[in-house]
């Protein structure tokens, strides 16, 4: 496009984004708090999942004090069921940086808010512009998809090396008196109106101005690199009884689920049946012995990068006191207590079941 061009596309833009964006909590204030834990939440989320956990977290840590002083399991549990645990895991660790570091305010400079756990290019940019109104292009899969066929990018969206190009092309069309509100548009652009199946072209404020509109091509951006099947992993779980307290672990605070409780099990090995499998994971784990009382559920669930078909089994103690092998921590809890730990949310698809 042209300066001119360009211009246009800006002020298209955000008189759109004006009359016609969603009103959602985090666009009625600018504490850059609050900016900060909307845009962690939204990462790989969408909306309507974030606004009941964002109304929540918020009331639990008003203020950055109160997240960089709270125990991690609490920030766990309000955050269950929001997935990416990494999230709030670095977030947490990010709170003591700026308690410690910047009396309790996010910083307003690149390198240092870059520089906190959790905050890549996307966040440092999207805090330093909606907070405070600097010249930082957003992007996030919404824009890539507007930019693609707004200039009918050929570069695959989902490869690394690609985001070189859409983050220079943002920072072209970055509308420097106005980063804010212009990222917000973009975002919100993407979001409804150039959707990924069906884009609405019809209520697009800069379709006269998009490449792929007017050469009749939407369809075929953005590009992306086909992505191989998920795998699938069978696990076995054991529910282990003894005295009327059931035994939970939990997980390194490292890696997928960190910090979470869980109940013991692991991978079915080929040629196992689910049963042996329980008894020895749970054998191998907590150094216990159990048999085997009966089958509660078979669970499905899907990570990111694979799905698990999880058996889950009811057991009873045999012999044997814990020594962890994998877990960090465990206990013996009773059927109430569960609602105090956090747990995985392909467990929440079974504990309804437990007596």
């Amino acid at each position: 496009m042209t300066p001119k061009q360009i211009e246009q596309f800006r002020k298209r833009l955000i008189e759109w984004y004006r009359r016609h964006h969603r009103r959602l909590p985090w666009r009625e204030t600018d504490d850059p708090y609050r900016i900060w834990i909307s845009e962690v939440m939204l990462q790989q989320t969408q909306v309507q999942t974030v606004l009941p956990y964002y109304q929540k977290f918020l009331l639990l840590f008003p203020h950055v004090k109160q997240l960089a002083d709270a125990d991690l399991q609490k920030v766990l549990k309000a955050w269950e069921g929001l997935g990416y645990y990494a999230r709030a895991r670095n977030m947490h660790r990010a709170a003591k940086i700026l308690v410690e570091q910047y009396a309790g305010k996010l910083p307003e400079n690149w390198a240092s808010v870059r520089a906190l756990p959790g905050v890549g290019d996307y966040i440092a940019a999207a805090i330093l512009s909606l907070a405070f109104n600097q010249p930082y292009a957003v992007v996030d899969g919404n824009v890539k998809r507007v930019l693609a066929r707004l200039y009918e990018i050929g570069d695959p969206i989902n490869k690394s090396s690609s985001y070189k190009i859409f983050k220079e092309t943002a920072g072209r069309l970055l509308d420097h008196r106005h980063p804010g509100i212009f990222n917000q548009a973009m975002m919100e652009l993407g979001a409804t109106i150039c959707k990924p199946g069906k884009p609405e072209c019809n209520g697009c404020p800069v379709c006269s101005l998009c490449h792929a509109h007017q050469a009749g091509n939407v369809d075929k951006f953005p590009k992306r690199i086909k992505t191989p099947k998920t795998p699938l992993h069978h696990i076995a779980v054991g529910v282990v009884y003894k005295n009327n307290h059931m035994l939970i672990t939990r997980r390194k605070f490292e890696g997928l689920l960190g910090g979470l409780w869980e109940f013991p099990g692991g991978k079915v090995r080929k040629h196992e049946t689910p049963e042996s499998a329980c008894v020895r994971e749970i054998k191998e784990e907590v150094n216990l012995g159990v048999a085997v009382a009966g089958h509660i559920a078979q669970v499905k669930h899907a990570y990111t990068h694979f799905k698990i078909l999880m058996d889950v089994f009811s057991c009873r103690y045999v012999a044997g006191d814990v020594k962890l092998n994998g877990p960090i921590d465990f206990r013996w809890i009773v059927r109430r207590e569960i609602e105090l730990y956090p747990f995985p949310k392909a467990n929440h698809k079974f504990i309804h079941l437990l007596d």
